[in-house]
């Protein structure tokens, strides 16, 4: 079972990457070490440790109550309150010394009323949520504050497995805590289906509270966001993950200006290059991805690209598989140019084409002002409601996270954009046909 902290009670825990005590340099036999001579992590802490902070969520959450609570109908014969106060506490660190700006997971601070951050030396400051990614799990703060240390980013896509590491952050809430370890492995998935994975594995020492923490290398350089813990008793087990800091920084960016995360496509479905299909193909490549179809008018239709094409490469780095690729197009900037190599017949080719926002994922612009302050993602056919804001309409109206919307006033709608229409269509009341926890509801919002 996989666990994360706050958001994902008994699902996801908070985690920081740890690693097993000793030296950051690749272990030496015992007999390398002089008579005397001992080995510490001081000195590299001493220089690096200021940069993480503690972060105290204080969030609302949806109350338990009886189904019939959201109807607006029997609603006022219920004397109970919508939502209820809860506290945690995660991490977080400092990437923009000049402008506080604070790296930190999305499962942190989500549905949070107010954010606290606690320097190293004590000092409290309130934080500004500047934006938030549930996909990639990452979130930006933002503190006025004078004398930060910041952690220069270092190039997440040259570890190595056995290369290492440290993890520091705030288990239990109990302060800054430091822990070492190796990177077990690369490119790891399979945590959150319907977000973008690339994950950094670690034998972390893990524990909630960590979530959001830095995993650094051992010339003091910020290689990942510590995120998510395999915890199949609810305790360490040594498996952790971190995002890459080359994903978070192109979270970062997109969060500084747009406030969210506009994703890009190019038009075309994938899968992994097997040995299977490679050799089916005629080809050595033992990576990249296999285009399965084409979209009409897409970019990569008019740059040419057709099914049974291997993309081997973006930008002049090799494509490990269609999980990989998927993560490089939709965090590319939308309006950029990326280079498309690939295989057709054996032969090598290059393309160039301009991503275009994936208007699949994005909310469409007239939700309807009943809903306002809800999010809404497509999944599977169905429509999830992503994120509900405190005190929208949307959560006055009974909505909540994680409900599947199947229907409109009785109108089956299996996307986001059917959605919008659907609501657009409506009259005064708004008729929802929708599964909570296994059990269907129909919610009026008038």
């Amino acid at each position: 079972m996989t666990t994360r902290s706050s958001k994902y009670v008994g699902v996801f825990a908070a985690l920081v990457l740890v690693m097993v005590p000793g030296p950051l340099q690749a272990a030496q036999p015992q007999a390398a070490i002089s008579p005397g001579t001992q080995q510490s992590l001081a000195d590299v802490l001493e220089e690096i440790t200021p940069a993480v902070v503690n972060i105290a969520v204080r969030s609302r959450v949806s109350a338990e109550t009886n189904p019939l609570y959201n109807d607006p109908f029997f609603r006022r014969y219920f004397n109970l309150p919508e939502q209820q106060q809860r506290l945690s506490a995660g991490s977080g660190v400092i990437v923009d010394a000049d402008k506080g700006f604070i790296l930190t997971n999305h499962h942190v601070v989500a549905n949070a009323g107010e954010v606290v951050v606690t320097l190293k030396d004590r000092r409290r400051f309130p934080a500004e949520l500047v934006g938030s990614d549930e996909a990639t799990d990452i979130a930006l703060l933002k503190i006025e504050a004078d004398k930060l240390k910041a952690l220069p980013l270092g190039d997440s896509s040259a570890l190595r497995v056995g290369d290492s590491v440290v993890a520091i952050g705030n288990p239990f809430g109990l302060g800054q805590t430091v822990t070492s370890g190796i990177v077990s492995a690369l490119g790891r998935g399979g945590i959150n289906v319907e977000g973008y994975e690339d994950f950094i594995q670690t034998d972390a020492s893990i524990n909630p509270g960590n979530s959001g923490g830095a995993l650094v290398t051992a010339d003091g350089l910020l290689v990942g966001v510590n995120t998510a813990i395999i915890a199949p008793a609810g305790g360490n087990v040594g498996i952790g993950f971190a995002v890459p800091i080359a994903m978070a920084s192109a979270v970062m960016q997109q969060l500084i200006e747009h406030g969210e995360v506009r994703r890009g496509r190019i038009g075309i479905s994938i899968q992994d290059l097997t040995p299977e299909l490679a050799e089916a193909l005629g080809i050595e490549k033992a990576s990249g991805a296999v285009v399965g179809s084409v979209e009409q008018n897409s970019p990569a239709a008019r740059a040419g690209l057709q099914a049974g094409d291997v993309i081997i490469a973006v930008n002049k780095r090799k494509i490990t598989g269609s999980a990989d690729l998927r993560n490089r197009v939709g965090l590319a900037q939308v309006g950029s140019e990326v280079e498309i190599e690939y295989l057709r017949d054996r032969v090598r080719k290059t393309v160039t084409m301009r991503i275009e926002p994936d208007e699949a994922n994005a909310n469409p612009g007239d939700i309807g002002a009943r809903l306002e302050g809800a999010q809404f993602q497509d999944a599977a056919g169905n429509v999830v409601v992503s994120n509900i804001e405190d005190g929208s309409a949307a959560a006055r109206s009974g909505l909540r996270p994680g409900d599947v919307i199947v229907a409109v006033n009785r109108q089956p709608i299996t996307t986001v954009a059917e959605l919008a229409a659907a609501l657009k269509d409506a009259g005064g009341t708004i008729a929802l046909d929708l599964f909570r926890g296994g059990s269907k509801f129909f919610l009026v919002i008038g």
